[in-house]
């Protein structure tokens, strides 16, 4: 977006029961629905499965992370959120980018990417606040992708 355009005002999101994953990227339908689904898919012996609600509105079409920044998610209840952006819907790992949104407790606006086999622990863990944002950042690969604690 050139610099003398105004900033697109986005809609608020609203409060969901679960975590959220947020597409911005409609490129390709059948890669967003294989994604959602490889998401919520049991990884483990006792089927932990991240517990995740989709909003896929085109009015988030190409948002980015300054902007998502600007909405007000403490209202919402709302920590981290997941963001299915072109990088999601392309790479092969298909790594899937995690958005601390926390402004009291938080690194407020720091990333990472998370492959969908791991996005359960991510959820899990930071949605009932029993793991910090930072211990899945910090031991995210050199590439900036967390594949899970060595």
């Amino acid at each position: 977006m050139a610099q003398d355009e105004k900033k697109r005002k986005l809609k608020e999101i609203p409060p969901k029961e679960n975590s959220l994953v947020l597409r911005t990227d409609f490129s390709d339908e059948r890669a967003w629905k294989a994604l959602c689904q490889a998401i919520v898919e049991p990884q483990t012996e006792d089927k932990f499965a991240a517990r995740v609600e989709y909003i896929s509105d085109r009015q988030y079409e190409g948002v980015t992370v300054e902007e998502l920044l600007t909405l007000d998610h403490n209202a919402a209840n709302r920590s981290f959120l997941f963001v299915v952006d072109e990088i999601a819907l392309s790479n092969v790992e298909h790594p899937i980018l995690v958005i601390d949104v926390n402004k009291e407790y938080g690194e407020f606006g720091r990333t990472f990417r998370v492959i969908p086999s791991e996005a359960w622990g991510v959820e899990n863990n930071l949605s009932i606040s029993n793991m910090d944002f930072c211990e899945f950042a910090d031991n995210a690969d050199p590439d900036g992708v967390f594949r899970g604690f060595k």
